[in-house]
């Protein structure tokens, strides 16, 4: 299309693919006909996102972006990097720093920290002085988790159903529970009325009310969490607090715009990316003629790893 005012031309090196909520771009009136793929991009010589109301797809080789959703890649950064880690870190920092302001000394809890989202979310906790446990979805996981350096304080595998996780969270603390949990989903029902065997893998809701300890914070991205009054009860009697994630929320307001971009990129996302403080779980760069294949397996949520298109 034609450049407009204010639109810069951004030849794409890499781009992130991202799993797609349908539902959400229905409710806030932004959901066509055909939905635009990979918001996530690096380029030449910029690095972005695209707004979520973008018509244009980051799954191509140029794309034309507004100069407010760009900012600059450090030297040290390869694009594959620049472009998986935009969407994690940005999640990362909103959940740590504005939902729950992790702190040294703090004991945080992230569920399925093999996840790209849970992987920058243990560095960015630990890199503030926080003693991460983490729960592992297999063997796989749990070795990755294991090597990750500085370690994480204690991993917990939950593959086989045997491992109580409050128990081990409040064992770990002394009887005191974390301070902070992001989860990756919970279970809302007992075991046998849940729709899906994945979701055995995930606590059930009881469980990190349980774990968690006084003045705790719960972060969750489970839209449809239901509390029961006695559930509310419980959080009141520990002043616990629960918070939803949406990262979308930064795109959804433009009063946030700037401290959107200043904030939580340029000065904290490609700053900590460069200095290794963030390694990005990434899947082998594919070609732009496997996108299509990778980006069913992201909308199927059976991506284990980012995948990113490299050009």
């Amino acid at each position: 299309p034609p450049t407009r005012d204010h639109d810069v031309k951004v030849q794409v090196r890499a781009c992130a693919l991202s799993w797609v909520d349908i539902k959400l771009l229905s409710e806030i009136k932004l959901k066509k006909e055909l939905v635009p793929l990979g918001r996530e991009i690096s380029g030449v010589v910029l690095e972005g996102i695209l707004p979520l109301d973008s018509e244009e797809s980051g799954v191509c080789e140029i794309i034309l972006v507004h100069e407010h959703y760009l900012v600059h890649k450090p030297e040290k950064v390869c694009w594959a990097e620049a472009a998986g880690t935009v969407r994690d870190g940005l999640r990362a920092y909103t959940a740590l720093h504005y939902l729950s302001q992790v702190s040294p000394g703090t004991a945080v809890l992230v569920l399925d920290g093999a996840s790209p989202f849970g992987t920058i979310a243990i560095q960015l906790a630990q890199h503030r002085g926080a003693k991460v446990i983490s729960t592992a979805h297999s063997l796989e996981d749990k070795q990755y988790l294991e090597r990750l350096r500085p370690s994480v304080a204690r991993v917990i595998d939950v593959s086989h159903g045997k491992i109580d996780v409050a128990e081990s969270c409040l064992e770990e603390t002394g009887g005191l529970g974390v301070d902070i949990v992001l989860d990756a989903g919970v279970r809302l029902y007992s075991a046998e009325d849940e729709p899906t065997s994945k979701s055995q893998l995930l606590p059930h809701k009881h469980d990190i009310i349980t774990l968690l300890g006084v003045g705790g914070r719960w972060i969750t991205m489970e839209k449809n969490l239901q509390l029961d009054p006695p559930d509310s009860h419980s959080l009141f009697l520990k002043g616990a607090t629960v918070s939803f994630l949406n990262d979308e929320i930064w795109n959804l307001s433009n009063v946030q715009q700037g401290k959107y971009l200043d904030i939580l990129w340029w000065f904290y996302i490609m700053e900590k990316l460069a200095s290794s403080i963030f390694r990005p779980q990434l899947d082998e760069p594919i070609p732009l003629y496997e996108a299509k294949v990778s980006m069913e397996i992201v909308q199927k949520n059976q991506a284990r790893k980012r995948q990113v298109i490299q050009f």
